[in-house]
């Protein structure tokens, strides 16, 4: 990896591999805070987010002060986008201000690399709009990682709004390149079937009790109704047939991981049963997230 993370489609297999190893010596040992490091004192990073973010920008926070690293934090309608600033003019503004790296969030597909094209400033993508999410991923991993201890051949049952999401798609590159087996399910106007080609070992299904049986992890997803286009069904029929409960579990692996990269909407996507029970691995997902976000930071501002 040169320069920032635009996404894991670009990654070795070996480029992941340093940056969970990495993030696993960040992780605090039970009961201890986060380690503090001075390896990027004098270090700035800017974090700038076009879209809400509570998970994803608070931990990138708490990751560069954790390294040593002063942060600036970045919204939107908090800056003078608001008053009609363009995306280029206000990362040129930035830039010109000389951080050592900018975490970006942006409801447009593709904006990191366009900018990364034009700019020396490494670039961190912290979501680009229906594209990828590369740190959730690394998370995402991680936490499998640490319950498991591989990735190879494990049975991974991605459900939800696939169409719309990030988290899934990148997820599918990274679990690829370790040879999982994937299946991404959900209501047809939510799987395109293209979906099956980005990479080796997708399936798709539509039935959510086929989908997890036997499934080792199954990640749920948020149904994004501010990119849908037309009306979704009703909150209760999709929760009828795509929300996780605890009696779907009993046909998965018996002791099968529940993810969600978050914010859940149970009731919606997954029953308060499951979100709260010690199959979910809800919370570690957050708490990784500190640690993966400090490997990515390290990698970038010290190249």
């Amino acid at each position: 990896m040169t320069g920032g993370l635009l996404g894991i489609e670009e990654l070795s297999r070996p480029e992941i591999e340093k940056i969970l190893d990495r993030a696993r010596a960040f992780q605090p040992q039970p009961g201890q805070a986060f380690q503090r490091t001075t390896t990027c004192q004098g270090k700035m990073v800017v974090n700038l987010f076009y879209e809400a973010s509570t998970r994803t920008r608070t931990s990138f926070e708490i990751a560069a002060r954790r390294l040593g690293a002063e942060t600036i934090s970045i919204t939107a309608s908090g800056s003078s986008v608001s008053k009609g600033e363009s995306l280029v003019d206000t990362l040129n503004t930035l830039v010109a201000m000389r951080p050592q790296a900018i975490v970006m969030r942006h409801a447009a597909s593709g904006a990191p690399h366009f900018l990364a094209r034009h700019l020396t400033t490494p670039i961190v993508n912290a979501g680009d709009g229906t594209h990828e999410h590369p740190t959730q991923a690394l998370l995402d991993a991680r936490t499998i990682l640490d319950r498991r201890g591989a990735l190879e051949g494990m049975k991974i049952a991605i459900i939800g709004d696939i169409a719309h999401s990030r988290v899934a798609r990148s997820n599918v590159y990274l679990l690829s390149k370790f040879g999982a087996n994937i299946v991404l399910c959900g209501p047809p106007p939510l799987l395109p079937r293209g979906m099956a080609d980005i990479a080796p070992g997708v399936a798709l299904e539509y039935d959510i009790r086929r989908a997890i049986r036997d499934a080792d992890v199954i990640m749920m997803l948020r149904v994004q109704l501010e990119r849908l286009h037309e009306p979704l069904m009703p909150a209760g029929e999709y929760y009828r047939f795509y929300g996780l409960r605890l009696e779907h579990l009993s046909s998965a692996s018996p002791d099968v991981m529940v993810m969600h990269p978050g914010p859940i909407n149970r009731g919606r996507e997954i029953s308060s049963e499951v979100a709260d029970s010690q199959r979910s691995m809800i919370l570690n997902q957050v708490e990784n997230g500190i640690a993966v976000r400090m490997a990515v930071l390290e990698r970038v501002l010290l190249p």
